[in-house]
């Protein structure tokens, strides 16, 4: 009982301090101090004690994908209504005929990656039947691929042929038989669905003390980037950043302190976040969001898409590329 009351005690005054700010300095100032707030590492930790973190912080994921290349096995979780991520099936399935991660077009690799799924194909869509009833198109090549160079297209989730015959592998793609496709079908949505492929067992039961120190860097970074701090917006970028768009670190740098010295007023908020370990990597971690973007001369609302290293030993993190 003391510690309830002492928890409503700290509870109350902070309140207090909150509306005696406002009173004093006027709405802006307590929305800044809130933005503060958002950038401490105490308030991720404390929020993620009860998150499912099986594959990472999913804001706007449902449902999960999962293929083991070595295992040839492609697998369903479905968020239940505990908000916790459930075992729903595994599915038998093809992969391409030569390990590893996929480099380049025609090499006959499944990628190792994160992915969407863009879209669903039917026979009603003029599908040749060698895929099967039905094809789900992923998003391969991803921002990371794409920033190391990777290319090739074409990597579906799709069904069996009903008119051909095949091979026990395939040239990339990830293939199951047309009862499971269509049983998948079924099961997912394209919007709330991500794919997540590994050589072997995806990682699991993410770390909340790495999740909590990416989260609240995310909102450092965020903080700097609304507060106009130039220089420790820029802190946050690899040396070796490359933009989606073929945008070096160095034209970046110069393209951002522009707009800095503007000194607009801005309106930016991040919903919708997943942040996922990158499969075959230690310290790499893909992190999403919806972007509501305003300032005086600019608006953009849309999907963001940030690769970024963490330092093992402090936990801060480097984005090495951004879309």
């Amino acid at each position: 009982m003391k510690i309830i009351f002492f928890i409503l005690i700290s509870l109350s005054l902070y309140a207090n301090n909150i509306l005696t700010n406002y009173r004093i300095n006027g709405i802006n100032s307590v929305e800044k101090q809130m933005d503060l707030e958002l950038t401490k590492n105490e308030y991720w930790s404390e929020y993620l004690k009860t998150i499912d973190t099986t594959f990472g912080y999913l804001e706007s994921s449902p449902k999960v994908l999962t293929c083991n290349k070595d295992a040839s096995t492609l697998n369903l979780y479905i968020k239940d209504t505990n908000n916790t991520y459930s075992f729903i099936k595994t599915y038998n399935a093809f992969t391409g005929k030569i390990k590893g991660d996929k480099i380049k077009e025609g090499d006959l690799i499944t990628p190792i990656g994160i992915y969407k799924i863009l879209k669903k194909l039917t026979r009603e869509n003029k599908l040749d039947s060698f895929y099967g009833p039905l094809a789900f198109v992923t998003s391969y090549p991803n921002t990371y691929d794409t920033f190391r160079g990777k290319n090739g297209h074409g990597i579906w989730i799709h069904g069996l042929p009903t008119e051909q015959t095949r091979d026990e592998f395939t040239k990339g793609c990830i293939a199951i038989d047309n009862q499971n496709i269509e049983c998948l079908s079924n099961r997912i949505d394209i919007q709330n669905t991500i794919l997540i492929i590994d050589a072997n067992k995806i990682k699991q039961n993410i770390s909340k003390e790495i999740l909590s120190s990416i989260l609240s860097e995310l909102f450092v970074w965020r903080y700097a980037w609304l507060y106009d701090d130039i220089d420790a917006y820029l802190s946050f970028y690899s040396n070796k950043f490359v933009r989606n768009d073929g945008m070096t670190i160095q034209r970046f740098k110069k393209y951002k302190t522009r707009i800095f010295k503007k000194l607009e007023k801005k309106t930016i908020i991040f919903n919708n976040i997943n942040v996922i370990p990158y499969p075959n990597s230690d310290d790499i971690y893909q992190i999403t969001f919806k972007e509501y973007y305003k300032s005086d001369t600019f608006k953009f609302i849309g999907d963001k898409i940030l690769i970024v290293k963490v330092d093992k030993n402090n936990k801060k993190i480097k984005i090495i590329t951004e879309k």
